[in-house]
């Protein structure tokens, strides 16, 4: 789709002007208010800090990295195109930060990316979301087997390897279908998570969300507004799409709570469900449930099917790992058959996990938090109202203060660590910050972990791996805050022999 703009009668000339004039001012008093701050990646004076955006949108893991060790347990700010985005390298700082009331410092993720012009503001004021999520997450134990039975079956028709020979898989476009159709079993049940135009509908969408993300981060603010009104229009179109799947479950299950009250025999235990629940409560109609699907949907499909593709790219380099987690798995599978009790017991895959999203995390910096009153932390380091801080994922992440050989992939890093404490994927802190920390941590990553070990674990149980390229991983692909697996890779299966 493509979108015209029409200025009524203004030429373009005078138009990119204006806006850069206007950035200009943004640029000048936004760097005036945080000029105690020092800068990474170049100059803060006005026209100049040109360089540091360009350097940042192309070098941002560098940018991350290099102020990270200049500036270690203190603070730098990077340049993003109508602001200044400061970065927080102590984790002292981090977890005082994230303890600070919302009327002081808020969660700003939402806000920057113009979120609410796409999903609706409600998202920020009445965050159903969040309910949903916590629903999902107490009934993690009924509805694994549903996923599970779909990873399964999803797999047998999607990467139909035999014993003798490799078979090709496209990394990208094959995980993200399984990763859409393990979810949306336990969103949408089947047989709308198997139909071929939902899960085009809804891979597509996350990654166009994602896209659009990205793109606010490099668009000025008073065209964000615009831009994400622009990308509602689609998204609305998105919903009605989607309603005429959802549709015929949400006429039986409406009808059956009018007739026989929340609680009827076989009531169904899914996320449509919670979600009538969820919206009837409210007041609120089959748009909103549509939305609320799409919104979860947009989180659970991209970060997972990442996650999937990243793992896929490390294992496949390591053929002694395999048969190590390979192990493990078919030990707890031979104890609890295919259960979340039986992920629990893996341990040396949930370090492995937690070891590929250190290296290879969705985003360089995270935990993003709006100043909303002037705050000044315990060492004196002032946030003026206004200021967008962050943390800088990569940077703990590659910090051999806290990770031995922080740049060394060490499967086992975190099995090994477990006597002292270590704690599993989903724990956040701030020297861990994949799924963020604090009160705003990511509230689906409790579902993901599952998702993700139901994934490799049938992977393990059932085919030998290897890259393309014998030997060769392939490269991410990184552009400001992101860091995205190679999308055009393929990795080679072959069925491994029964018993």
């Amino acid at each position: 789709m493509v979108l015209t703009i029409d200025f009524g009668g203004i030429s373009t000339t005078h138009v990119v002007i204006g806006a850069f004039v206007t950035w200009l001012l943004l640029r000048y008093f936004s760097a005036k208010n945080l000029r105690h701050i020092p800068t990474v990646g170049g100059p803060s004076v006005p026209i100049l800090s040109i360089v540091a955006l360009y350097n940042f949108l192309a070098n941002g893991k560098k940018v991350v990295l290099d102020g990270y060790q200049k500036f270690k347990g203190r603070v730098f700010k990077v340049a993003l195109l109508d602001r200044w985005l400061v970065v927080i390298c102590n984790p002292r700082l981090v977890e005082e930060l994230q303890k600070l009331p919302e009327a002081l410092v808020g969660y700003s993720l939402l806000e920057i990316f113009e979120t609410k012009h796409i999903f609706g503001a409600d998202l920020l004021t009445d965050p159903v979301h969040l309910a949903l999520l916590r629903t999902l997450t107490r009934n993690l134990g009924q509805v694994f087997g549903d996923m599970y039975q779909e990873v399964e079956t999803a797999f047998q028709e999607l990467v139909p390897a035999n014993e003798k020979e490799w078979f090709p898989v496209h990394a990208s476009p094959v995980m993200r279908t399984i990763v859409t159709r393990a979810a949306n079993r336990v969103f949408v049940g089947v047989p709308v998570c198997r139909d071929e135009g939902y899960l085009y509908l809804m891979v597509h969408f996350a990654e166009d969300v994602n896209k659009a993300f990205g793109l606010y981060t490099v668009v000025p603010s008073f065209a964000q507004g615009f831009v994400a009104r622009k990308a509602k229009a689609v998204m609305d179109d998105c919903i009605e799409r989607c309603l005429g799947y959802m549709r015929p479950a949400i006429k039986d299950r409406t009808t059956m709570m009018d007739s026989f009250g929340d609680n009827w025999a076989d009531k169904p235990n899914d996320m449509i469900q919670w979600t009538i629940e969820e919206t009837k409560a409210r007041g609120q109609g089959e748009y909103d449930m549509a939305r609320m699907l799409m919104f979860i949907n947009s989180g659970a499909v991209e970060t997972t099917s990442q996650a999937v593709i990243h793992a896929l790219y490390d294992i496949s380099m390591r053929p002694e790992l395999a048969d190590e987690l390979r192990e493990e798995v078919e030990r707890a599978i031979a104890e609890d058959g295919w259960t979340k009790d039986a992920t629990n017991k893996m341990r040396k895959l949930d370090s492995f996990l937690r070891e590929s999203q250190r290296i290879n995390g969705p985003m360089i910096v995270s935990m993003f938090r709006l100043v909303r009153e002037p705050v000044t932390l315990s060492d004196g380091t002032f946030f003026p109202a206004g200021t967008t801080i962050a943390s800088p994922t990569l940077g703990a992440h590659f910090d051999d203060t806290i990770y031995p050989n922080a740049s060394t992939f060490d499967p086992l890093r975190f099995y090994k660590a477990e006597a002292a404490g270590q704690p599993q994927f989903v724990t956040t802190s701030p020297e861990y910050l994949t799924f963020g920390h604090g009160k705003h941590a990511c509230p689906g990553r409790f579902f993901a972990v599952n998702e993700l070990k139901a994934i490799l674990a049938y992977m393990l149980m059932h085919y030998d791996i290897k890259p393309e390229q014998e030997g060769v991983r392939p490269e991410n692909k990184s552009m400001g805050l992101g860091v995205l697996p190679n999308p055009d890779a393929k990795v080679m299966f072959r069925k491994r022999h029964a018993g």
